[in-house]
């Protein structure tokens, strides 16, 4: 029996399925709404047949890689950044897309991504909301400190913003217009940090519950929250078979094209985790600060580079050794992050 491979190329509100065999002849298409029951009903009459399907990973894939999967059709989700389809094709649309991704997987090329766990994941994105919160926070904060600059001259440290309640934020206004927004935006805060804290100490309590959580605190830099992000992005470190592989992913390495020994250009920078990447430069941040052997090997790599490489590279070293804590279940060791220190006779 001739098995088939079939692509979705998914939209926000359609999507096309184009299903091929493994001679690369086309057997059937149809677009259809974003509805399960339609794509089910579509794929059901090849299921014994199908080998894999690919879904494109675009936002809002949750929803049809959970529902086939859960009726057992083999999904994998196409990683979009590592795809380029021949830039000298004279015609291309969604249906060519779809039959694109059941030829790469025919030809066993696909480049996939990650499928996170499904009870993990809103987890996961609970934290990323909270990154959002922090953000609007902070912009109200310089805000606030802002409009007491411009109306007073003076300048106001965060510790004392932070402890401002609403009616001493308005009592330090004459015009009512700027005591409302003052108050508004204490209010704000308040309100904000709140729920910070409430999303906090949901993704702790299952944080905690995975292996390495604790692991990974013990890296130089790494608190509560670092190690609460680099736990839940990463879902399963053995998808990273070497620790530059997941350096890689954090985006902690130089992205280059090289030939000859020459740059060529630039590779996909934004290739990999944003949300990692941000995690291992705040770690190194917070480890050039308060650890001293982290901060003797930045000095250094500062002094022969710049201090923007240096943060990154501290960054790379930190993504290394996390990858060790998480694949080998160990403490953080300095030995190995750093190596050994030359013996002085």
């Amino acid at each position: 029996m001739n098995k088939l491979m079939a692509g979705i190329d998914l939209h926000s509100n359609n999507l096309v399925i184009g299903i091929m065999d493994m001679d690369g002849k086309r057997v059937a298409s149809q677009k259809l709404s974003c509805k399960l029951k339609e794509v089910v009903g579509f794929l059901s009459p090849f299921k014994q047949r199908l080998e894999q399907v690919a879904v494109e990973s675009t936002y809002n894939w949750y929803w049809l890689v959970d529902g086939l999967q859960a009726l057992g059709y083999p999904v994998v989700l196409a990683n979009p950044a590592g795809m380029e389809q021949y830039s000298g094709i004279k015609h291309a649309d969604d249906t060519n897309d779809a039959f694109f991704l059941a030829e790469l997987l025919r030809l066993k090329i696909l480049p996939t991504g990650h499928i996170y766990d499904e009870q993990l994941r809103p987890v996961r994105d609970l934290l990323r909301r909270r990154m959002t919160l922090v953000h609007q926070r902070t912009a109200l904060m310089l805000s606030f400190k802002s409009l007491y600059t411009r109306t007073t001259g003076q300048e106001m440290s965060l510790g004392e913003l932070k402890e401002l309640a609403i009616k001493e934020a308005q009592d330090l206004y004459d015009h009512p217009a700027n005591q409302l927004i003052a108050g508004m935006q204490i209010k704000h805060i308040e309100q904000l940090t709140g729920s910070i804290e409430k999303i906090e100490e949901a993704v702790l309590d299952c944080a905690r519950e995975l292996p390495f959580y604790s692991k990974l605190t013990t890296l130089p830099g790494v608190g509560t929250i670092l190690g609460m992000t680099i736990t839940m992005e990463v879902g399963e470190i053995k998808r990273f078979a070497e620790p530059g592989h997941f350096a890689s992913y954090c985006r902690t390495v130089a992205a280059q094209r090289m030939s000859n020994h020459k740059k060529k250009g630039e590779n996909n920078s934004k290739c990999g985790n944003k949300y990692l990447a941000w995690a291992f430069v705040e770690g190194a941040n917070f480890a050039r600060r308060y650890n001293e052997q982290c901060r003797k090997w930045y000095d250094r790599k500062a002094a022969k580079t710049s201090n923007l490489i240096a943060t990154k590279a501290l960054a790379c070293k930190m993504a290394k050794a996390a990858w060790h804590v998480m694949a080998e279940g160990t403490d953080s060791d300095s030995k190995r992050m750093f190596g050994q220190a030359a013996s002085r006779k």
